[in-house]
C-alpha cells in the first residue's frame, strides 16, 4: 500500500462528504488517482467524470469544487485504512500545506510538500522491510512453474517459466500469503520405455553417473538412430515395440523397471539442481505428472458420474461447445490418459491438499487453449476454486536473432548460458574494475544477474531475443546497470561513515527536481510490488528498480552527497541509503543479487 496515495483519497473522501455530502470510500478513491503524464501536472491526478454521475455535475464544476475545499482543510481524521487504525493528519509541514489541490480541465490534481514525502519515504524505507505487507496472511498461493523434462538438458526455453515463477513466489511470500512452489515434472511416457530399452543395450551405470543427463540424451538419440535401422521383414520397428514394453512395465510397476525410471529423474534433478543453485531457484514440491498416475481414475469417475464424459470418435472428450472450445480429450480410443486428465488430477489434489486460494500456472502462451479447457471442465465439475486458477502465460525466447529448435539443433542450454555471462562478466569487470575483491564473486552476481533482468525485463507475454551486448551493457537499461547503481550507493555510504551524518537533517533540501523524482518513485514502489502481484507481472519491479537507479543516478550528478552543511549532507546520505535498501529489495524480488561493489 502507497500511504501517501490513500491519504490523499481519504481527503478527496472527506471532501466530497462536506461539500457535496456524499459518501465515497477512500479504497475506492485510492483505486482511481493516477500519475500525470508530465511533471508540471503534479504529483497525481483525480479524474472527476468518476463522480459525474453520481454527483450530476460536470466533471470540471467537480474538480473545482474540490481543489476548494481541500485547500481550506488544514487537518483531518483519516477513515480506518487497511491497518484498521484511526490516524490524525496534519497537513502543515514547516508551515506550508503538504497536499496543494488545483483544477485542471475534468481532474484534480495535487501538489505534494516534497519536503514532507521525502521525511515520510524515508523514514518508512529505513524502518524495514518497505512494501512488506501482510495482506495475504492466512492464504495460500500454489505456483506451477519451470516444470523441467526429465532425461533432458534444462535449455533457455525453461528460462522464462522458470525466473517469473521464481519471482512471483518471492513477491507473494513478501506480501505475506502461503507458497508453494511446484515443479511438475515431464516424467511419464513412452519415451522412458524407449530409455530404459536403450540404456540395457548401450549404457552403463558409470557412464551415466559421470556424465549425467548428457550421457540420457545421448542414449535417446541412439534409441531413434538404432529404430530406423532395426526393421523385421513386417516392417516393424522391433525396438519401438521393446520401448513400448519397457513403458508398460513401469505402469505395471516392474521393480527393475521402477528402479532404473527413478534412477534417471535422480540424475536429471541432481543436473539441474546445479542450474538451480545458479539462479537461485528452489522448489516445495517435484510432483510431476508419474506422482499422478494412480489419481486419474477418481477424476474420470467424477466425470462420468456427473454426466460429462461423452465418446467422440472413439475417444473420451467434455464437450466444451458451449463455451466456444473444442472438446477436453480426457481418453485416447485405446484408453490411454492425456496431459488434460492429469492436470485435472494435479488441481484436485492441490485443492485438497493446500486448500490453495490462488494455483498459478507459468506455462507458454501456446497452452493458453489447454488451461482455459482444463479450467472450464474443473467448473463443471463444481468447483468454486476453479475460478482462481490462473494461467501466466509468456512469451518465447530466442538467441541473438535465431529462433531456438530442438529439431534444427539451434538450441542454448541453460547451464552453457550462465557460466558463458559469468565468464563474460569477469572479463568485463576486469576491464573496468581491476583491484576489484573477489571479482569471480561478483562476475557470477552481474552474470547471472544479467541474464534474470533480460528475461523479467519487459512484460512476459512479449517474445525475447536475447543479445549480450544489451545484457551485459553497464550503461543502459540492464541488470548490470541497476547492479552498478546499488554499489554506487554503498560506495557513498563508505563515505559517508566518516564525515557527520548525525546533524538534523534538512529535508527541504530534498526539494529539487532530481530529488523529488527519485522520492516519488521510492515512495511507490510499495505499490508496484502489491500490482506486481495482481497483475502476476514481475516486470513492473524490475521496471522500478530500473527507474529507481536511473533516478539516483540524476540526483547523483546533480548534487553533492557529501555537501559542507551537515544537514544537507545528513537528508541527501539518508536518501542514498533508502534508495539503496529499494534497489536490494527490489533486485532480491526479482530473483538477482546485489553486489556492494563493482
Amino acid at each position: 500500500m502507497n500511504e501517501i496515495k490513500y491519504e490523499i483519497a481519504a481527503l478527496i473522501s472527506e471532501a466530497v462528504k462536506k461539500r457535496f455530502h456524499a459518501e465515497m470510500s477512500a479504497e475506492t478513491l485510492e483505486g482511481y488517482l493516477e500519475v500525470p503524464p508530465e511533471k508540471n501536472m503534479g504529483d497525481y491526478a483525480f479524474p472527476c467524470f468518476r463522480l459525474s454521475r453520481e454527483l450530476k455535475l460536470a466533471p470540471p464544476q467537480i474538480a473545482g469544487e474540490l481543489s476548494k475545499t481541500i485547500n481550506s482543510i488544514s487537518t483531518y481524521t483519516m477513515p480506518k485504512n487497511i491497518m484498521d487504525s484511526d490516524v490524525e493528519i496534519n497537513h502543515k509541514f514547516n508551515n506550508s500545506k503538504f497536499i496543494i489541490a488545483k483544477q485542471m480541465g475534468g481532474y484534480l490534481n495535487m501538489d505534494l510538500n516534497r519536503a514532507q514525502v521525502a521525511h515520510r519515504t524515508i523514514g518508512a524505507v529505513l524502518e524495514g522491510n518497505y512494501g512488506a505487507s501482510d495482506i495475504g496472511s492466512g492464504k495460500t498461493v500454489c505456483i506451477d512453474y519451470s516444470s523441467i523434462n526429465i532425461a533432458k538438458r534444462f535449455h533457455i526455453g525453461h528460462l522464462s517459466t522458470t525466473m517469473i515463477g521464481h519471482s512471483l513466489k518471492r513477491i507473494y511470500d513478501y506480501l505475506g500469503y502461503q507458497t508453494v512452489g511446484i515443479n511438475h515434472l515431464g516424467d511419464w511416457g513412452t519415451q522412458f520405455g524407449k530409455l530404459i530399452s536403450a540404456y540395457k543395450r548401450w549404457g552403463t551405470r558409470e557412464e551415466v553417473e559421470k556424465e549425467g543427463v548428457e550421457a540420457l540424451t545421448r542414449l535417446y538419440v541412439r534409441f531413434h538412430e538404432e529404430s530406423a535401422k532395426e526393421v523385421d521383414e513386417q516392417g516393424t520397428h522391433t525396438l519401438e515395440d521393446e520401448g513400448r514394453m519397457y513403458f508398460k512395465a513401469i505402469e505395471d510397476g516392474n521393480q527393475e523397471a521402477l528402479d532404473i525410471f527413478n534412477w534417471f529423474k535422480a540424475v536429471t534433478l541432481r543436473d539441474c539442481e546445479k542450474t538451480y543453485n545458479m539462479l537461485g531457484v528452489s522448489f516445495d514440491s517435484y510432483n510431476g505428472e508419474a506422482f499422478y498416475n494412480d489419481k486419474m481414475q477418481p477424476v474420470i469417475d467424477a466425470l462420468k458420474e456427473k454426466g460429462l464424459l461423452s465418446v467422440s470418435e472413439g475417444a473420451s472428450v467434455v464437450d466444451l461447445e458451449a463455451e466456444g472450445m473444442p472438446p477436453c480429450l480426457i481418453l485416447k480410443k485405446d484408453g490411454a490418459t492425456l496431459y488434460a486428465t492429469r492436470d485435472l488430477a494435479a488441481a484436485m489434489y492441490r485443492a485438497d491438499t493446500y486448500h490453495f486460494d490462488k494455483c498459478l500456472y507459468v506455462v507458454a502462451y501456446q497452452q493458453d487453449l489447454h488451461f482455459r479447457q482444463v479450467f472450464e471442465v474443473l467448473k463443471k465439475m463444481g468447483f468454486s476454486w476453479a475460478e482462481n486458477m490462473v494461467h501466466v502465460s509468456f512469451g518465447m525466447v530466442s538467441y541473438e536473432g535465431q529462433t531456438l529448435s530442438t529439431r534444427k539443433g539451434h538450441i542454448v542450454y541453460l547451464d552453457d548460458l550462465l557460466k558463458q555471462a559469468q565468464e563474460k562478466a569477469l572479463k568485463i569487470i576486469e576491464e573496468k574494475s581491476p583491484d576489484l575483491a573477489d571479482k569471480p564473486t561478483v562476475a557470477r552476481q552481474v552474470g547471472v544477474g544479467a541474464v534474470i533482468y533480460t528475461v523479467l525485463q519487459n512484460n512476459r507475454i512479449k517474445d525475447i531475443d536475447f543479445w549480450w551486448n544489451r545484457a551485459l551493457n553497464f550503461d543502459g537499461e540492464s541488470g548490470p546497470y541497476v547492479q552498478y547503481t546499488h554499489a554506487r550507493c554503498c560506495s557513498v555510504l563508505r563515505k559517508a561513515e566518516a564525515a557527520d551524518i548525525d546533524a538534523e537533517p534538512d529535508y527541504a533540501s530534498l526539494a529539487d527536481d532530481a530529488a523529488g523524482e527519485l522520492v516519488a518513485l521510492l515512495s511507490r514502489f510499495p505499490e508496484t510490488v502489491y500490482d506486481a502481484a495482481a497483475k502476476y507481472e514481475p516486470s513492473m519491479v524490475t521496471r522500478a528498480v530500473t527507474d529507481i537507479a536511473q533516478a539516483y543516478n540524476r540526483f547523483y550528478y546533480d548534487n553533492r552527497i557529501l555537501d559542507d552543511n551537515p544537514a544537507v549532507r545528513a537528508a541527501r546520505v539518508l536518501l542514498t541509503r533508502a534508495t539503496r535498501d529499494v534497489l536490494k529489495q527490489g533486485m532480491y524480488l526479482i530473483g538477482m543479487e546485489a553486489p556492494e561493489a563493482m
